[in-house]
């Protein structure tokens, strides 16, 4: 697996369109956090840029550690460490924020860095396994095992949603 370029700032967009019907394949973004893999639907993602100063806001969830101007739009910023209760991500410039598209808003998630583009079948997509209640697992819609190890997909509406209220509409 490579690592691409985890400061670097890389634009994404211009992707043909994939359908996401059983048997087709489909393309994700995986980054690491921790030692676990993650991936986002690379439709989703509008581009990738190393770990900048932010701007913090007062009364905010702990994992919604600020905004960043980008180009004039401020894009809340979501600690996915922190969002998956596992602590707050001691951001370094070689941390990188993954800017997706979350309905008609740009939000950014903090992970440790990105690891590959994975091309997958949807038929390959298996369920999470639900042991207990636990919240965080609503976060993932499923799990894919590949070449690169198991990958967990981040369903990126529920991720942002906080007791029911969308989290960028917090932090905005």
């Amino acid at each position: 697996m490579s690592d691409l370029a985890a400061t670097a700032e890389i634009e994404v967009s211009g992707r043909d369109s994939l359908h996401h019907d059983k048997g087709l394949r489909t393309e994700l973004i995986s980054f690491a956090i921790g030692g676990e893999q993650y991936g986002v639907d690379i439709m989703a993602v509008r581009e990738i840029k190393g770990w900048s100063d932010i701007t913090h806001l007062p009364k905010q969830p702990d994992y919604v550690r600020g905004v960043l101007n980008l180009r004039g739009v401020m894009v809340p910023i979501i600690d996915l460490r922190c969002r998956f209760g596992a602590g707050l991500t001691e951001a370094t410039p070689m941390h990188i924020v993954i800017i997706v598209q979350a309905g008609s808003r740009q939000v950014g998630l903090l992970a440790d860095r990105v690891l590959d583009i994975v091309a997958f079948e949807n038929s390959q997509v298996q369920p999470v396994p639900r042991v207990t209640g636990e919240s965080a697992l609503s976060f993932l819609r499923g799990l894919i095992n590949c070449d690169a190890g198991m990958i967990a997909l981040i369903d990126i509406d529920n991720l942002l949603e906080m007791n029911g209220a969308p989290a960028q509409a917090q932090a905005a």
